[in-house]
């Protein structure tokens, strides 16, 4: 998932330099912090008030920075380093905004067509038992993700999970958070499995090798979180008899779809890799590829689909929450909030504080931390890069909606996958992500295998 480049983190540092103001300890920046905090509150309280998260996501962040255009209006300020940052924003959350309606097209496309419901009948006609399944789903999660990304990794097997059972939620609530971690880990090896680690590529911090000897750290680090969150997997089969359920018929080209999804997906990261275009770009090529192709069926008289219709299942909050959270995250690197994490290192050292950015990234979101490490650039070798990658990629797990997969499933789960649901399941994930830290201290400081 794309949320932006090193090289606009660049030019909104120099930008925020050129104001020559600390607008963090201005009266702007700590009633903007307050703002923050509640929206933050009532988003973690989601199910008490009954308020979707992305209602006080989407006011902060839009509140947040009418605040700052005030505050410039009454001092008089230069309005061009704000116009240059919200720009840079726009085009940030655009890129965002268009990969995931993309992505949630497909799914809603593919369901339409019938391929869960095949998917789901042929995983549960063969007798697996619910912890089967769940370590299956969460095996196919860590290893798809480091191509496909996380995040569409985490929607695809997150809807495979709620077909196989709507109401089990002693498999649902476990089962999601293992692909939400096995999705969140599985695209910190690869350069290009999550948006962290491709940040520190493209800025030359390690080479793509580097990268792939995170594998240990990452896989072991998941495997132990699974095998703890298996302990509360139920026994026994999803309900299936062979008597009287039939097998689905996918719907005409139900496959096709199937083809130009992870066409799409294909397109998107070799595009973005080799052609430098934003990855969203190749998946609305992809969207119109799959628009192309409902009109061939129409027209070979086949049963098409109207693409429009199944773009009015996509799980808009969800969209709307990372608009939101990420205008109110956007607000507060603007504010100059985040310059404080380099203050981390000179303070407690380069492993105390990459250790301390996966907590970070898990409260606030891994790009603009890592966006605010590489502007900073502390002198660090590639152990400890590896290190902050890790973190602030598998750091997104600790809390729901730390992360673009975490944000995604709890969209596709809705009412099932909940903050409240996540947490008292999150000491496994905290376990695992020390697991992963020792794995990497031992194999990256002690053996020096990288």
């Amino acid at each position: 998932m794309e949320h932006g480049s090193v090289a606009e983190g660049v030019a909104q540092a120099a930008q925020h330099a050129a104001m020559d103001v600390n607008l963090a300890t201005t009266w702007v920046g700590w009633l903007s912090l307050a703002v923050f905090v509640v929206a933050y509150y009532f988003i973690a309280t989601e199910e008490r008030y009954e308020v979707n998260k992305a209602k006080p996501a989407l006011f902060a962040g839009t509140f947040m920075f009418m605040l700052v255009g005030i505050y410039f209006a009454i001092n008089g300020m230069n309005p061009d380093p704000l116009h240059d940052e919200l720009e840079h924003l726009i085009l940030e959350i655009a890129e965002i905004f268009f990969f995931l309606l993309v992505a949630m097209t497909y799914i809603e496309t593919l369901i339409e067509r019938g391929v869960f419901d095949l998917m789901k009948y042929k995983l549960v006609s063969k007798g697996y038992s619910y912890k089967k399944l769940f370590w299956l789903t969460g095996l196919l999660a860590f290893f798809i993700s480091p191509v496909a990304d996380n995040l569409t990794t985490a929607l695809i097997l997150s809807t495979v999970l709620f077909t196989i059972d709507k109401k089990n939620m002693a498999f649902l609530v476990p089962g999601a958070i293992n692909i939400v971690v096995a999705a969140n880990a599985g695209g910190a090896w690869s350069p290009f499995g999550d948006i962290t680690t491709l940040m520190a590529w493209t800025a030359g911090k390690g080479a793509f090798v580097d990268f792939l000897y995170l594998f240990p750290a990452s896989f072991l680090g998941w495997f132990i979180t699974a095998f703890l969150l298996a302990m509360s997997v139920p026994g026994g089969e999803p309900a299936f008899n062979a008597a009287t359920e039939e097998k689905p018929v996918v719907q005409d080209g139900g496959m096709g779809v199937v083809y130009l999804g992870i066409g799409t997906i294909i397109i998107a990261v070799l595009g973005h890799q080799f052609f430098h275009f934003p990855a969203m770009w190749g998946m609305m090529f992809g969207l119109a590829l799959l628009k192309l192709y409902a009109v061939t069926l129409k027209k070979g008289g086949k049963h098409s689909f109207n693409i429009y219709i199944n773009m009015e299942k996509v799980e808009n909050d969800t969209l709307l929450f990372f608009f939101g959270i990420l205008s109110a995250v956007g607000a507060l690197h603007f504010l100059g909030f985040l310059e404080y994490v380099h203050d981390l290192y000179g303070m407690i050292g380069s492993t105390a504080a990459n250790i301390g950015v996966g907590f970070l990234s898990a409260i606030v979101d891994n790009v603009p931390v890592m966006s605010a490490i590489l502007k900073s650039s502390p002198e660090m070798g590639v152990d400890q890069w590896m290190l902050v990658t890790m973190t602030a990629g598998v750091g997104g797990s600790l809390i729901s909606f730390g992360s673009a997969a975490g944000v995604g499933v709890m969209g596709r789960l809705r009412g099932i996958y909940t903050f409240g649901s996540h947490m008292k399941h999150a000491w496994t994930i905290l376990v695992g992500y020390i697991v992963s830290i020792i794995i990497w201290y031992v194999q990256f400081e002690i053996m020096g295998l990288y």
